[in-house]
């Protein structure tokens, strides 16, 4: 859970950060530096709202406890992160390069108008957006424990070298890619999207709400092989396994659990968990192969209008 929370919180993080300071930058160019308490302003309020969206989610997984329900909250929790981690990575593929551009007409509107409202907003939105995601996925990785993952080191980390590499960057003392930052985080993350889908099936599939086409006996969800010797996916199961046969397992189960968190590996898979991993990339990789053929397409068509035009 470390290493997942310190990934989506320096994702998360720098790039609130790098659009605020984009911001403060053009507010400078504009020589209209008195707008920067505003931005501040804009942040603080959006931070504020963030705690308070991470405190109503607690109520609310606190309030499906009490049913005994929580269960269901969490795998619906998994699957819509899916969902979020993947479009994270696809809109910032596909709006990085006009994140500026944009940024730019909306401020030098609210900077003509002399409208301190719209400045506060614009930025309040920004980074609230970026906070509520994180909140929402915070839960997901947690199991509702929110708490846990807001103090944990991975979360902490994640949000200090964003802050230092925020610096770096804006104060020019290092330059580095931010397209290879996001590409590389960007695998990352689908990586741990792929496993919240996995880990919400298996769990479906343990609660007897989902079949499978290769089943036991008795009818449940059978694995299509068990590899708990080699590496089990939690350390729980060392200890089974250990107890049970009285050997040793090659891997210890600290190592499969951040796999498992990681890469959504799984000892014992079912047909559905194998199927779904692969059928996740398979539709992520295809709709990113989709969408650069349709950018190209695009350019062609307006240089090919520019052209016309010119003539």
């Amino acid at each position: 859970m470390d290493f997942q929370a310190f990934l989506i919180t320096l994702r998360e993080a720098l790039e609130a950060i790098l659009i605020v300071g984009l911001i403060l930058s053009y507010l400078t160019r504009l020589d209209a530096k008195k707008y920067h308490p505003w931005v501040f302003a804009g942040v603080f309020f959006a931070l504020l709202s963030s705690f308070g969206v991470a405190l109503l989610f607690q109520v609310i997984f606190t309030g499906f406890a009490s049913f005994g329900s929580e269960v269901y909250l969490k795998i619906g929790i998994m699957f819509a992160s899916v969902i979020l981690l993947s479009h994270m990575v696809m809109w910032m593929k596909k709006e990085s390069k006009n994140v500026n551009g944009d940024m730019q007409k909306k401020i030098n509107a609210a900077v003509t108008a002399g409208s301190v409202t719209a400045l506060v907003l614009h930025t309040y939105l920004i980074v609230l957006r970026e906070g509520v995601e994180t909140v929402f996925f915070f839960a997901a990785i947690s199991g509702g424990e929110i708490q846990d993952v807001f103090t944990s080191y991975g979360a902490l980390s994640g949000l200090m070298l964003a802050l230092i590499l925020g610096y770096l960057f804006f104060t020019g003392t290092m330059k580095f890619s931010l397209k290879t930052f996001f590409r590389v985080t960007g695998v990352l993350i689908m990586f741990i999207a792929a496993g919240l889908l996995v880990q919400g099936i298996g769990m479906l599939q343990d609660l007897g709400k989902m079949g499978s086409v290769y089943e036991t006996v008795q009818g449940t969800p059978k694995a299509v092989y068990n590899i708990v010797e080699f590496m089990p996916e939690h350390y729980q199961d060392e200890v089974h396994f250990e107890r049970d046969t009285g050997g040793d397992v090659m891997i210890s189960g600290q190592i499969g659990l951040f796999m498992a968190a990681m890469f959504g590996y799984s000892h014992n898979p079912t047909v559905e968990q194998i199927a779904a991993y692969w059928l996740y990339f398979v539709f992520i990789i295809g709709a990113n192969i989709w969408h650069a053929k349709e950018i190209t397409l695009f350019r062609k068509k307006k240089t090919k209008t520019v052209d016309q035009t010119v003539a």
